[in-house]
């Protein structure tokens, strides 16, 4: 008997899942200290503050954004991990305030293990959502290689007066969020028992093009997107390079249907553990120990965390003067 693409769990190919695969930050930046400091007035954002997306300027109306990202599969049905990570490496275009034009694939296959045609409904879905984006995909480069990654090169163009940056955060600002938490530890619970959860599916494959555009509109200029460093992690991130101090209130922060209950039967990934663990000599919390790993929860193709008010979206808290901790929790 043939099997079918719906047979396959994806998930169960790869040891890890979506962003929480990512190198956990501390580490990174060990590993690519040295390595910033290009100095030229045309380079707009490289990666010493570790931004979202690198940013060269063409002329004074017109900037390239260029970034990248990739993952094993975060959820079993091949059609909707293509659609989310294509949305996931786009959001970081639109984390930087810009239009992403251009994109090519970037796949990593276990030939011998799964089927070409599981392959196609991958990229069928990660085409499928750059069209709803308005970018072309042109091409890619792919590999045999022993677990499923897939991905997007993504390619934008920005107006250097309305950049958004992770380093222009300023104080008396309000700080939202564009879409909810816990799809993290949604997607971990998918995992472990196959279970779907439709409203995670949802999120994650959802544009940020609106909430940039709202973002823009209002004057926003500091913005970052949330995803596998956690919704602390970033914007610890923010907070530092912008030398101010975010207050969040915890009660103020949204999560989708099912985060509490994954959270409580411990469906919790050690990214989100590490995330947790490097913000925390920065952090000052009066919350519980749940509440700050919900805070942390290693989220793939999240909402834009933006400084300032984004009318339809919610406020979670302010940036104040720079204090004794990046972060506080209340």
């Amino acid at each position: 008997m043939t099997a079918t693409i719906g047979t396959f769990r994806l998930t169960q190919y790869a040891s890890g899942g979506g962003c929480a695969c990512k190198i956990p930050p501390g580490e990174l930046e060990e590993v690519v200290r040295g390595l910033t400091g290009h100095v030229s007035p045309d380079l707009l954002v490289g990666l010493d503050d570790g931004d979202d997306a690198a940013v060269v300027r063409v002329d004074d109306s017109t900037a390239v954004v260029a970034t990248a990202d990739f993952f094993t599969p975060v959820v079993d049905d091949a059609y909707d991990w293509g659609r989310i990570a294509a949305a996931n490496a786009l959001s970081d275009v639109y984390a930087m305030g810009g239009r992403p034009v251009v994109a090519v694939n970037l796949v990593g296959w276990p030939m011998d293990k799964l089927p070409k045609s599981v392959l196609t409904e991958v990229l069928r879905g990660g085409y499928d959502i750059a069209r709803e984006a308005a970018c072309f995909v042109a091409g890619g480069h792919s590999i045999d290689d022993p677990e499923p990654k897939y991905g997007m090169a993504v390619t934008g163009l920005v107006d250097p007066q309305r950049l958004l940056r992770n380093d222009a955060a300023v104080a008396g600002l309000p700080i939202t969020l564009t879409k909810p938490l816990g799809v993290g530890v949604l997607n971990n619970r998918h995992k472990s028992t196959g279970e779907v959860f439709a409203q995670a599916v949802a999120s994650m494959a959802s544009l940020n093009r609106d909430a940039c555009a709202a973002a823009l509109a209002a004057g926003a200029k500091a913005a970052t997107d949330v995803t596998g460093f956690g919704l602390l992690g970033h914007l610890y991130k923010m907070m530092r390079a912008s030398g101010v101090t975010a207050v969040v209130d915890a009660a103020a922060v949204p999560y989708l249907e099912g985060a509490r209950e994954a959270l409580r039967d411990g469906y919790v990934s050690g990214g989100t553990k590490r995330n947790l663990d490097w913000v925390r000599p920065h952090l000052a919390s009066a919350v519980s120990e749940d509440e700050l790993l919900l805070l942390a929860d290693a989220q793939t193709s999240g909402g834009l965390l933006v400084i300032g008010e984004v009318p339809g979206y919610p406020v979670i808290g302010e940036v104040v003067a720079s204090g004794s901790a990046a972060v506080e929790v209340r």
